[in-house]
């Protein structure tokens, strides 16, 4: 239960980041992804 919200936040910036990657913005897909890794590595 406690682990809800940060698992949505990381599904959430996994799609931002592959909506900006369909979009070929490889900046900004990177910077989500490592969005995605940080919250993960903070919260596991």
């Amino acid at each position: 239960m406690t682990y809800i919200f940060p698992t949505l936040l990381i599904t959430i910036d996994l799609g931002a980041a592959l909506c900006y990657g369909v979009a070929a913005e490889w900046k900004l897909a990177t910077y989500w992804v490592a969005a995605a890794v940080l919250t993960a590595c903070v919260t596991f």
